[in-house]
């Protein structure tokens, strides 16, 4: 009979998140008509049109996944701190408070909540009310749910002392769900612990060092969505910002904010985020690390400031009807005035620029006796002794020329390179001219810091790095110049570290984010990836040289299998397990060494055996052949790992990449290798 009521609410849900969404498109497709005029209707259409798109529904998602029964409060008061905690009206009418938790908020035609958005202040006793503290819940209900339909539900009676917490069957079975596809929300099993951090101020910049498995991932997701709802107009001002390592990652993730309502966020890689040329060369392995070295910033400032000289001869200017001179000692204080300023190279060669032009202003109100117009300013800023000036004491500098004047000749930094470190980044054959020079990867980290020294970088109001432990000093520096007036979140497991300037301890990072105050948060219970499988990674941990707590997981289920092949049979073992896998539900990926990946995917085809790759967000193929170096931050249900050996041999933090690899797994694992295992992972 309860079952059947909750369903009746759930159709009744739907069809009133229907009609709003039909409400929205409606003020959409009439907003010109309505508006008083045309820039008012391009915002109105702006506006619906953003929230036509928020209140998509996914028939296969659930609308609503759990309930709170708020104890009786029959006095005025109490109710009105219900209320309070609510953001609506209560109605005294009614004895019973009752409220359906889900990823949005949905209201009947009369304006009363049939659906409260996870986000909304009362919401968080969802998350954290218990027996010890019931926060006024009586009952607390999860909902199962497949493909959409409600199919089950589960009580925990606080007030009675009751509580499943992590025993939960509906809980349990959400989290142990399949997983084919990008990544879903976890609103439905957010943890205490989780939820604090997701519901952290705005104005607090903080850091997640999460082991595998503990949802470092989603809970920077989830915190992004609820600093929208709890600062919509701030934020749709300044801006979210989610950045990833790679596209496979930004892919995977891509559907968790949708689901819950949220359209207007930014995801970028960092290389995405940096690009301002195409890349054209290469570099070597030590002038990558070089180029990626704080002190490389100190070098690009020090080769634009040291352009900088005092004048050594008055200028003479003449408008046609008068000759103006202006003193060598004036402008000398007119740029040592703009230097002391600090301000970003561009903005003080165009604050010279000005000031010159009011010497002659004031020369020219006091000969005249009238003050010159408008267009006289702007022919005087532009006139031949002004710009020779600018161009003589302070000139012009674009993010190219400064990186290509660094990287042609080093020495002009000064002391921070030996000369072996500068002959690595020395450019062999210098360009003609900045625009015909060709760029690396790494040069690009440059350009963005040379940019930021010429012009400041617009600042979002909130952003979110996972996978952060890779950051090198200078893409650190590049996030900080797009978060200096917001705060970040920090995603990341130092353990997960590959790139040769990964940190070993998170206040590294922090300080070159311009956040060095910023809490680190642990998360160390897992609660995606099985027991064994986390055992198994977890010997590891000693040989990586970083201090991290070991990961502790709630799974007991799931399985793990490492089998010694030949080397004759590898290819084949990998393709029977392949086939295995598919017996049971949910995604299956090899993980392999690159070089390994294109005959790997060469024998599933021979196979007849679909498959894609990570970036296939649409593919509905359950098989991806992935190579080791982009699987970070991914998920999948069984993991097929093929030559440890080789994964571990190529890169220098091989280890590290492969303690990434065998944490990928939420169900299952199998490791086959023909050559021996790295001595760190057989000890016991």
């Amino acid at each position: 009979m309860e079952l059947a009521a909750e369903r009746t609410h759930l159709t009744a849900s739907r069809a009133a998140l229907r009609r709003m969404r039909d409400r929205a498109q409606a003020l959409f497709s009439t907003g010109d008509r309505v508006a008083g005029d045309s820039y008012t209707a391009e915002q109105l259409g702006r506006h619906m049109a953003r929230r036509v798109k928020e209140l998509a529904d996914d028939p296969d998602t659930p609308l609503f996944f759990g309930r709170l029964d708020i104890e009786s409060r029959p006095d005025a008061e109490n109710r009105l701190d219900t209320g309070s905690r609510l953001g609506i009206e209560n109605r005294p009418d009614i004895g019973k408070e009752t409220f359906h938790i889900g990823r949005r908020h949905v209201t009947d035609d009369a304006g009363e909540p049939m659906v409260l958005d996870w986000r909304a202040p009362l919401s968080r006793s969802f998350y954290r009310a218990s027996v010890r503290d019931p926060q006024g819940i009586a009952t607390r209900r999860r909902f199962g749910f497949v493909k959409g339909e409600l199919t089950s539900f589960e009580d925990e009676h606080l007030d009675r002392g009751e509580e499943l917490g992590t025993s939960s069957r509906i809980l349990t079975a959400e989290i142990e769900r399949p997983r084919v596809g990008p990544m879903r929300d976890i609103v439905a099993t957010i943890q205490p612990e989780q939820d604090e951090l997701v519901r952290a101020d705005l104005a607090d910049s903080i850091c997640v060092q999460g082991a595998p498995g503990t949802g470092k991932t989603a809970v920077g997701l989830h915190r992004a969505a609820y600093l929208l709802y709890l600062h919509r107009e701030r934020l749709r001002k300044s801006k979210v910002l989610i950045v990833g390592p790679n596209t496979a990652f930004l892919s995977y993730i891509s559907a968790v904010l949708p689901t819950l309502g949220e359209v207007e966020v930014q995801q970028s890689t960092l290389d995405d985020l940096v690009t301002r040329a195409p890349v054209k060369a290469v570099d070597t392995p030590t002038a990558t690390a070089i180029k990626h070295d704080v002190r490389i910033a100190e070098a690009l400032r020090r080769t634009l400031w040291n352009r900088i000289t005092r004048p050594t001869e008055p200028i003479m200017v003449s408008d046609g009807s008068y000759r103006w001179r202006i003193d060598i000692e004036p402008l000398r204080r007119i740029i040592d005035e703009a230097r002391r300023e600090e301000l970003p190279y561009s903005v003080g060669r165009e604050r010279v620029r000005a000031r010159v032009v009011g010497l002659l202003q004031l020369q020219s109100e006091y000969r005249t006796g009238n003050s010159p117009g408008d267009s006289w300013l702007r022919k005087m800023s532009k006139i031949g002794p002004v710009t020779g000036f600018l161009e003589a004491t302070w000139p012009a500098v674009t993010a190219e020329s400064l990186v290509a004047a660094l990287l042609t000749d080093p020495s002009a930094a000064g002391d921070l390179f030996t000369e072996q470190e500068q002959e690595a980044i020395r450019w062999v054959k210098p360009p003609k001219t900045a625009k015909s020079a060709k760029f690396s990867a790494a040069d690009l980290v440059l350009l963005d810091e040379a940019a930021g020294l010429l012009e400041r970088e617009t600042s979002f109001g909130h952003v979110v790095i996972d996978e952060a432990q890779d950051l090198s000093p200078m893409q650190a520096r590049a996030i900080a110049r797009r978060s200096e007036h917001g705060s970040i979140t920090l995603l990341g497991d130092l353990a997960q570290g590959t790139d040769p300037w990964a940190a070993n301890d998170w206040r590294d990072i922090l300080r070159h984010l311009g956040k060095p105050d910023a809490a680190v948060v642990p998360l160390t219970v897992g609660f995606r990836v099985p027991e064994a499988v986390v055992a198994l990674a977890n010997r590891l941990l000693p040989a990586l040289g970083v201090n991290v707590p070991e990961a502790v997981s709630l799974r007991r289920d799931g399985d793990l299998a490492v089998r010694a092949v030949s080397e004759a049979d590898l290819d084949g073992a990998v393709m029977a397990e392949v086939t295995a896998a598919l017996a049971h539900e949910g995604s299956v990926a090899v993980i392999a060494a690159d070089t390994a990946v294109e005959r790997l995917r060469a024998h599933l085809d021979a196979a007849g055996i679909g498959h894609a790759t990570p970036d296939d967000v649409d593919s509905e193929a359950r098989v991806m052949v992935v190579p080791a170096m982009i699987v970070k931050g991914l998920e999948y249900d069984h993991v097929i790992v093929h030559e440890p050996a080789d994964i571990v041999a190529a890169e220098p933090k091989g280890l590290n990449r492969l303690y990434v690899v065998l944490t990928r797994a939420v169900s299952r694992l199998s490791v086959l290798h023909a050559k021996p295992l790295p001595e760190a992972l057989t000890l016991s």
